[in-house]
């Protein structure tokens, strides 16, 4: 019984991030620009609305560890910590490092390179501490992969829009 609360308090965990990420996804997808103001404005607080109702659910499952798993989570934490940061500076790069570091979390073969380094710290986490930290990795490359999408889609617009000028 006390595996199964466990596990229901980490799907639970798991489910909150997923609302999170829907809702920010539904806040930031293309389709919100093709609505009128009105509508933009109900569905953003709306949203807001549902987000700040999820933020004040506080489901935590802790993690037993000892000091070498701690001083590896430690660790891994920093280096994924370092690429966000500089998320912003340069895309592509932290995509491409962000995807390495996922590689070294996954039994798959993965598509590019694996980070030795990331790889030798995961190990020596705690399992729960593993799993969390590629659910993270997942989810950094999903965003940067919605932010690449709508990225392409407003350099399309505004060439569309400059070509329909030019043409006038």
């Amino acid at each position: 019984r006390v595996e199964a609360f466990r596990d229901a308090a980490s799907a639970m965990e798991q489910e909150k991030e997923i609302l999170l990420e829907m809702i920010h996804n539904i806040q930031n997808s293309q389709d919100m620009r093709h609505i009128s103001e009105g509508e933009r404005e109900e569905l953003n607080l709306t949203a807001n609305r549902l987000m700040g109702r999820t933020l004040t659910v506080e489901v935590s499952v802790e993690t037993i560890r000892n000091a070498q798993q701690q001083e590896s989570l430690l660790h891994a934490t920093k280096m994924i910590d370092e690429i966000v940061n500089k998320l912003l500076d340069d895309l592509e790069d932290a995509k491409i490092r962000l995807m390495s570091l996922y590689g070294a979390c996954t039994s798959d073969v993965p598509a590019g390179p694996i980070d030795q380094k990331f790889q030798s710290v995961v190990i020596g986490c705690a399992i729960e501490d593993q799993k969390k930290i590629k659910r993270r990795l997942e989810t950094l490359l999903r965003n940067i992969e919605n932010s690449e999408k709508s990225i392409t889609l407003l350099e399309h617009q505004k060439s569309s829009v400059r070509q329909s000028c030019n043409s006038k």
